[in-house]
């Protein structure tokens, strides 16, 4: 026990001596009233200076300062209730259990300040980035990373403290370093019990680093197109073009392969393919593609081509090529070209049209067939 604690206990007894005529209990409640409210005093007096200090500091520290306020007075108060069961005449064993209680209590106080932080934190890096810019790619990377990167941090934070504060109690301290050091049923059922969990966790930290989705992702997964709405730290939730959504574990973008239209830049070059006669002039629809692209608000200026890819038995594919600046243009972009090409083959170029044929010549020259009934 610290020197000065001594010395107030002694002094406390003292003046209990000259208040013998009092009961115990009320001796008890005289000291926690007094020391609470030195605790309480205190606590504003602290804030007081600390609202002074960070008045002209940037804004994680005025943040910090409003998130704290409460659990730092709880803080206070569990200091000023152990300080008041400490000096107290209250008898050995229910003052150990109530002390033990509080540093209990402390314990989980300290880890919910220390995860406040780290929210306080984030919240202030993530203002720097804006997610409605048409080009968020840096800002969907940094975004991204923090939200994954704090889930982790709370959770880490919360077993550490969990942890700490049951060391505090013999009879779990016990069972926990038992359960530890045994490799028996209930070690080996826990392992398998957090064995999801963990590594779900581990492909978080991976996701964070590595980032091979970021929010905001144009992804194609188990055959769906949509965007990355959400990543916790757990799962991740995909918004798909029809506002459904598709609900993945992380392990899932660690173990599996999926497209990620939008991983280092969000400009795709959409493809629009078409079926045309043989004698389709390629030309006239090369510079009717080039046309729409120049035409259309969703062309970036960049890529424009049109090359035959395939001939069928029947008709030539054509492929359109037209580049957008992220994935959504460059689908309204593909549809614009499909509607205005084929327009322009219906009303301007119907030679471009698929048709089937038929050799007249072939049947004029085939021999007619015999009457029936006809004998030589």
């Amino acid at each position: 026990m610290p020197q000065f604690v001594t010395d107030l206990t002694n002094t406390i007894f003292a003046l209990w001596r000259q208040f013998h005529w009092l009961p115990e209990w009320a001796v008890i409640s005289i000291i926690t009233v007094v020391f609470v409210f030195i605790g309480w005093a205190a606590n504003q007096v602290v804030f007081a200076l600390l609202k002074l200090a960070v008045r002209n500091r940037d804004e994680f520290w005025k943040g910090m300062l409003k998130r704290a306020r409460l659990k730092v007075r709880i803080a206070v108060m569990i200091i000023a209730l152990a300080l008041a069961v400490t000096v107290s005449p209250l008898d050995p064993e229910p003052s150990l259990f109530i002390r033990r209680s509080l540093l209990f209590g402390f314990i989980l106080v300290c880890g919910w300040m220390l995860a406040g932080a780290v929210d306080m934190g984030a919240i202030v890096h993530l203002k720097k980035f804006n997610m409605e810019a048409e080009d968020n790619l840096y800002a969907r990377k940094h975004v991204t990373q923090t939200r994954i990167l704090q889930r982790v941090a709370a959770i880490l934070i919360g077993l550490i403290t969990l942890g700490l504060a049951l060391l505090t109690i013999p009879g779990v301290k016990q069972w926990g370093l038992s359960l530890l050091a045994s490799a028996g049923v209930v070690g080996i059922v826990a392992g398998l019990a957090l064995q999801p969990f963990l590594t779900n966790l581990i492909a978080g930290i991976q996701i964070a680093t590595a980032q091979p989705i970021r929010l905001d992702d144009a992804v194609i997964v188990e055959g769906e197109w949509g965007r990355v709405e959400e990543i916790t730290s757990t799962y991740v939730v995909v918004k798909l073009w029809d506002w459904r959504r598709m609900v993945l574990p992380l392990t899932y973008f660690i173990q599996k392969p999926f497209q990620n239209w939008t991983r280092e830049d969000s400009r795709l070059i959409g493809v629009s393919f078409l079926y045309v006669d043989y004698e389709a002039p390629i030309d006239r629809l090369r510079i009717k593609l080039e046309q729409i692209a120049h035409a259309s608000p969703h062309w970036d200026g960049d890529v424009v081509a049109l090359q035959v890819t395939d001939v069928t038995e029947r008709t030539a594919q054509v492929r359109c090529l037209t580049s957008a600046r992220n994935a959504s243009v460059a689908f309204d972009l593909r549809a614009e070209v499909r509607e205005k090409m084929l327009a322009f083959m219906r009303d301007e170029c119907p030679e471009a049209l698929p048709r089937d044929r038929m050799d007249f010549d072939r049947e004029r020259r085939r021999p007619a067939p015999r009457p029936t009934g006809y004998e030589e």
